[in-house]
């Protein structure tokens, strides 16, 4: 009886032991359970059909509106990403956050001013500093404003959002800024849980999120400051109980994106049009040519504090591939843009002319997410089943993911398109079936021809008809090599 308990007892201790240590590895932030979604072992990813997203929820604040992807599909949820569109209005202002996951935005239309605040990195702007201090000047009057870097951008840049690193945009332009974020949740970064979370610094936001098929208002939405009691917070940052509720925001309704009345006031150092135009010159110089040996280079440019967050990627001079008849690529990896090395992302910016088509390729080490810009281009993905995952026509503001591996065909149609693809990858690669690296032109000329039944002329054709060519390709016989690629074709289908 007593070894039938010690049994019994020995065999629910074990399995006590087995369910904690499942259950500890399950919640231990070091274990980054979600970050094996790229590698399939979290979770089956069906990628039989791919489809097109638009945004499926759009928020309004008083000076612009932000559109949601739908983050709860399974495409977004497998490749562990989430995509923003925000649309900031003449003199609107992002109020300051933070999120947990790292992002990649890309400026589709506009202009502006940026700040990232980096912690424990300095002042960079001050007003007035204390050794100009005339006689007479009180105290208070040492230090009106200081700052950190403010950052200009505009249409073609790309800006990094590091993880946990507080940011804010304002449209000081002409136009609407119009923007694409894109973030990656399974980036070793985030710690945090496998869900994209902001946490405002200022305002609210008025979200309504759809949750287990019900609709609640997202409890996320009020900033940071509105969970401490006004005393405490009062007296910690030493300021009156006013200001304090201030903060909090409880009857604030202008959303996320606010207006400012009379134009934000920024400390910023002015430039000439001659120093504006060599600090442009010394830009495209610099990511273009290989870094030579000067006393202008020692590598302390790279350090957190001074790093570069944003770079154009419509500067012509990056172009890794230009055709004047089918069009130009341009890639942002760590190589040009050290700092994709902190959020382990890249970008692709791609024109193809009118009727140009794209080589076939596969992404090696990432997932790419393709969204279009201006024109159309019909879009053919294939799985590794060799079958067809998705056949159409992708027009502007319409967003695409292409899971790693998978092999896709882009086609521009009569108008041309214009891209942009994030990747999930610091140093995204791909393989191309075409062209003067492509796989074919590696192979023996008898490896092909036995592996298709195709005589050895056939196999050198096929080795080396696009043998000079890289990347897109402009129209040549399209309607007897590629028939499908027509208008007309039958079966056609736009998503």
């Amino acid at each position: 009886m007593t070894i039938s308990v010690f049994s019994r007892f020995s065999i629910y201790f074990c399995v006590l032991l087995l369910c904690n240590g499942s259950m500890a590895q399950l919640f231990d932030p070091t274990t980054n359970q979600w970050q094996t979604h790229r590698q399939g072992s979290f979770r089956e990813c069906r990628f039989e059909r791919l489809q097109a997203f638009e945004p499926l929820q759009n928020v309004r604040s008083e000076a612009g509106v932000t559109e949601y992807f739908d983050e709860t599909n399974e495409l977004f949820q497998c490749t562990g990403t989430v995509v923003i569109r925000r649309v900031i209005q003449l003199q609107g202002l992002l109020i300051p956050r933070y999120a947990n996951t790292p992002g990649m935005v890309y400026i589709i239309q506009g202009r502006g001013s940026m700040g990232l605040t980096f912690p424990g990195c300095p002042a960079t702007y001050q007003q007035q500093s204390q050794q100009f201090l005339f006689q007479g000047e009180s105290q208070s009057q040492k230090f009106i404003d200081e700052h950190q870097k403010i950052h200009q951008f505009r249409q073609g840049d790309i800006v990094v959002l590091p993880t946990g690193v507080a940011h804010w945009f304002y449209n000081d332009g002409d136009t609407p800024v119009v923007a694409l974020y894109v973030y990656d949740i399974n980036n070793s970064a985030n710690q945090l849980e496998p869900r994209h979370r902001e946490f405002l610094l200022a305002g609210k936001n008025n979200r309504v999120q759809q949750v287990y098929g019900r609709s609640i208002q997202q409890h996320s939405g009020q900033n940071i400051f509105n969970g401490f009691s006004v005393e405490l917070l009062s007296e910690a940052l030493n300021i009156n109980t006013v200001t304090t509720k201030r903060l909090q925001s409880q009857n604030d309704q202008r959303g996320e994106i606010i207006h400012v009345k009379n134009g934000l006031q920024l400390l910023k150092p002015t430039l000439t049009r001659r120093q504006e135009q060599e600090q442009a010159q010394y830009q495209e110089v610099q990511y273009s040519e290989k870094p030579q040996i000067s006393s202008r280079w020692n590598g302390l440019e790279e350090n957190l504090c001074t790093i570069k967050t944003r770079l154009n990627i419509e500067n012509p001079s990056l172009a890794d591939s230009y055709d004047p008849c089918a069009g130009r690529i341009t890639s942002l990896d760590s190589q040009k843009f050290p700092i994709l090395n902190i959020i382990q992302m890249s970008a692709t910016r791609v024109n193809l002319y009118q009727n140009a088509i794209l080589t076939p390729f596969w992404n090696v080490n990432a997932h790419s997410l393709m969204y279009v810009i201006q024109g159309r281009a019909r879009v053919q993905v294939v799985s590794n089943f060799g079958k067809t995952v998705f056949n159409g026509v992708l027009r502007p503001e319409q967003l695409l993911i292409i899971p790693q591996n998978y092999v896709v065909l882009k086609k521009a149609q009569h108008e041309g398109c214009q891209y942009i693809a994030i990747n999930t990858n610091a140093n995204a690669f791909v393989s191309h079936l075409a062209g003067v690296d492509s796989v074919f032109r590696a192979l023996p000329v008898d490896v092909v021809a036995n592996a298709y039944r195709i005589s050895r002329e056939e196999a050198r054709r096929l080795k080396n008809n696009r043998g000079d060519e890289y990347g897109p390709f402009p129209p040549r016989l399209q309607q007897q090599i590629y028939p499908e690629f027509s208008n007309e074709s039958k079966g056609e289908t736009s998503e």
